[in-house]
């Protein structure tokens, strides 16, 4: 009967270096060697010897403490987040940095591990990968600096030439820098964020612009035949109607992690990207062990681990927009000097500093998808046993590049209806 069982318990692999310990069916695997297996000592992972790659984990790694920081200022609310765009912005500014300034941008981005001589030529290879249409990601990340400020040259090329950005200066008009920024956002999303600024943020000094679209394709389309308003579980005591898709006999990337008492699902979408699934057992069960277990190191070792099984597959449709200022959220993440006094010399001659930092994001995951059934190379067939995987009470989930292994969007929905 081993044999038939399909729940696989993942250990925790925290920044601490824990390590995860496999194991299927019910109970603990009677293999003798299996508490041998994690003796040997860790060699690196061959994916992060790819500069690329490397580069991604050090961002994501970024993008998680960025997510935390923000979920721990909005517990009892939905969070979505690009963090790799407003990474982008902050790593174009640390071009302008001084010595001091630009260790401090280069520690909360983790670039303390990588050669400094190459990170911007590889952000640019980084971006260039990520640019591809069928991922069906759109980014755009600027800087926009006080009014008739006289930014350096070299500084506007160098940006320019690593990130595919120039630098914003205000003119003073309020309606025609307004109109020019949103439209330049709308433009870099395919239409798909507008209305990026609603106006002009008060005494900008340097202004961080980070905003993204998203919009999938799963690998296996869901039917839209077979998506129906079905409960949503708020909490224990309050439930909402939503869109819901369904599809049965569904082979998906699965397990089941014990430490952090939730469900993990991976489902393939288009261009090598893939969407990961956090469901906690319980409605009124706490993220915050989940949020704080994430790091790149932990997603690529959990992909790697999840084995393929046939599921009941339900989720909700989504359509998300969210729009917030994260200066607060920067500046709990040990990054209140830039707000302070940096030193920004390369950007102008001027004494500037970080002031405002927005983000807005759209996201789109509903039924469509490139083919019909399971994939061609899916050799688990389903059996008579199957596990009910139904995103029917508050969930995380991350979206990641399978190339790179850039984090690419991050969630924590409470209620779908809306972000």
């Amino acid at each position: 009967m081993q044999g038939l069982m399909v729940l696989l318990c993942l250990g925790l692999l925290t920044t601490s270096g824990r390590s995860q310990e496999l194991r299927t069916g019910e109970q603990e695997s009677a293999n003798p060697d299996a508490d041998h297996a994690g003796g040997a000592e860790e060699e690196e992972d061959p994916f992060y010897k790819v500069p690329v790659n490397k580069l991604a984990a050090s961002v994501s790694n970024f993008g998680y403490n960025l997510y935390r920081q923000q979920s721990s200022q909005t517990p009892t609310a939905n969070v979505l987040l690009s963090p790799f765009s407003v990474a982008t912005a902050l790593s174009g500014l640390s071009m302008g940095a001084g010595e001091r300034t630009e260790a401090l941008i280069s520690r909360a981005l983790f670039y303390d591990l990588l050669d400094k001589a190459e990170v911007h030529s590889t952000y640019r290879a980084l971006l260039a990968s990520l640019a591809v249409p069928t991922k069906g990601l759109k980014t755009a990340s600027r800087l926009v600096v006080e009014r008739r400020l006289r930014t350096k040259i070299m500084f506007a090329n160098e940006l320019d030439k690593s990130y595919g950005i120039r630098p914003r200066v205000l003119t003073g008009n309020a309606r025609v820098d307004l109109q020019e920024i949103n439209n330049w956002v709308q433009q870099r999303t395919n239409g798909k964020v507008t209305r990026f600024l609603r106006e002009i943020p008060a005494k900008v000094s340097i202004l961080l612009l980070g905003a993204a679209y998203f919009k999938g394709k799963w690998v296996t389309r869901f039917d839209s035949k077979l998506t129906m308003p079905q409960d949503f579980h708020l909490d224990e005591d309050r439930t909402v109607s939503v869109p819901m898709m369904a599809a049965s006999d569904t082979l998906v990337k699965y397990g089941f992690d014990s430490d952090l008492d939730c469900k993990i699902a991976q489902l393939p979408l288009e261009g090598s990207v893939s969407a990961l699934f956090f469901l906690p057992q319980s409605v009124t069960q706490n993220m915050t062990l989940i949020e704080e277990s994430l790091t790149s190191e932990f997603v690529h070792d959990i992909n790697k681990q999840l084995k393929s099984v046939c599921v009941d597959l339900r989720m909700p449709r989504l359509r998300l927009t969210s729009e917030v200022a994260l200066a607060g959220t920067l500046q709990e993440m040990r990054l209140q000097a830039l707000f302070e006094t940096p030193d920004f010399s390369k950007v102008a001659p001027k004494a500037l500093k970080l002031s405002h930092v927005q983000h807005k994001v759209s996201l789109e995951l509903n039924e469509e998808g490139v083919r019909s059934g399971p994939p061609p190379q899916a050799d688990t067939p389903c059996s008579s046993l199957r596990i009910d995987y139904h995103l029917d009470r508050p969930f995380l989930f991350v979206l990641e590049d399978d190339e790179t292994g850039a984090l690419l969007f991050i969630g924590k929905i409470l209620d779908p209806r809306s972000t």
